[in-house]
């Protein structure tokens, strides 16, 4: 770890007052510079369409009805909460008919309550990412509700044409698209180390953005014939809203809220499969514990919230560096576990190396001064050091405590493969414990 530059301590600590008070100042400054930038822009875009948008009371009340829909949605989640981890909802099922049916300012404006209501009811979070999120989908929606209204050839409705139809699609696929393209730059941003690919789209993602985009333009449809019908929409809107919670809920539940990573519990089990699987196939396997060095003192120089960004950096920095295959767990504290499948002695060390080097190359700005640690790493092979999960670990965990008895940032294996079966007939014979 750098040493942090010599400063007073209440000169720190009015630097940890002010961040604490103002999040936004402990980010890195191009991500400042662009989620300010974004915000503007949809400040601007606001003050111009509300220039000169004529307001009607049917297209006020249009949108207050689908707005109240949303609060509906998220009033009626509230109850089942948003832990870390979950992020993904149906609330554009009510935005996208907002830019489909109604004037772009509409559109622009239309995230911004359900936002809040967000904030407010459900998950409270930092200020800025909610200004931030409602700034990003308002700029994607506007967009495609200003594409739509400038090429469609007839209204959403009882008698609209298919051309219409199909152009409602394309804008509500340009707006996912750009939507997720602000986000993820954002991420990106964030942590330049970041891959794209990580924040953009994978399986999962694709499927509950079509999901999405088909309840949009159906809600839009149903609207477009008649606001009342909006009270048919509601409640199958709101029980997939409510089965998606469930299962991110679920899936949440078996991660460590602190890294997004799988929690000890979750990957004692995918590991004992992968061992199981390769017992059967005869295949090679690898294990490695990941332990941050001198943890303890960040904790006591920065405080524990800065102790767990450098968690969740050096978690990312970890899985960055991992197959997709690969099985990754927090362990406790600053330990981490990963079991590389099909690895043998070369392969595990290569991979230890490269997250040596990676975790190694990090840096995470806290006042005026960077963070950097380095990692040890204790590596078991299967078959060689242990047979079974608690065997790989007692192997990795001795491992580890070699690497950190000559230096730390450094790799080691076990100095010999001696199973406990074997070391406890040395004993009886007084050979060495």
């Amino acid at each position: 770890m750098t040493a942090p530059r010599e400063t007073s301590i209440d000169a720190r600590r009015g630097g940890v007052a002010l961040a604490d008070r103002w999040p936004l100042l402990g980010q890195p400054g191009t991500l400042v510079l662009y989620l300010c930038g974004t915000v503007g822009l949809a400040v601007a875009a606001g003050v111009h369409l509300a220039r000169t948008t004529e307001f009607r009371w049917p297209e006020v009340l249009t949108f207050l009805a689908l707005m109240g829909c949303g609060a509906v949605c998220i009033e009626a989640t509230r109850r089942l909460g948003m832990p870390a981890g979950v992020s993904r909802d149906l609330l554009s099922a009510w935005w996208l008919p907002v830019a489909l049916l109604l004037p772009p300012v509409y559109a622009l404006l239309a995230p911004l309550p359900l936002q809040f209501l967000l904030q407010a009811r459900v998950k409270p979070t930092v200020l800025y990412r909610r200004v931030f999120s409602a700034a990003a989908i308002g700029l994607a929606a506007m967009v495609a509700s200003l594409c739509f209204h400038g090429m469609a050839p007839g209204p959403l409705g009882g008698h609209m044409e298919a051309e219409a139809l199909g152009l409602a699609v394309a804008c509500a696929v340009l707006f996912t698209v750009l939507n997720t393209a602000l986000i993820a730059a954002a991420a990106v941003m964030a942590d330049p180390d970041t891959r794209w690919r990580d924040v953009l789209w994978d399986r999962e993602r694709v499927l509950l953005d079509v999901v999405e985009l088909c309840l949009g333009v159906l809600v839009a449809i149903a609207c477009g014939i008649s606001p009342l019908l909006l009270v048919l929409t509601l409640p199958p809107v709101v029980l997939l809203q409510r089965s998606l919670l469930h299962a991110q809920l679920q899936a949440a539940a078996r991660t460590d809220p602190k890294t997004g990573l799988l929690n000890a519990t979750a990957w004692q089990r995918e590991a004992d499969t992968e061992i199981v699987r390769a017992r059967r196939t005869g295949e090679t396997l690898a294990l490695l514990i990941v332990d941050i060095d001198h943890f303890k003192r960040v904790n006591d120089t920065y405080g524990h919230l800065i102790g767990d960004q450098v968690l969740a950096g050096v978690a990312t920095a970890v899985r960055s560096q991992l197959r997709d295959y690969d099985v990754v767990g927090r362990f406790g504290g600053e330990e981490f576990v990963v079991l590389l499948p099909r690895a043998d002695v070369a392969e595990a060390r290569r991979v230890a190396e490269r997250l040596r080097s990676r975790v190694g190359r990090m840096a995470i700005p806290v006042e005026e001064a960077l963070i950097t640690v380095t990692i040890s790493v204790g590596v078991a092979i299967m078959s060689v050091h242990g047979d079974d999960l608690i065997e790989l670990l007692a192997a990795a965990d001795l491992a580890l405590y070699r690497a950190k008895e000559l230096g730390r940032d450094r790799i080691c294996l076990p100095v010999a493969p001696v199973s406990p079966q074997r070391a406890q007939e040395d004993n009886s014979q007084g050979g060495i414990p």
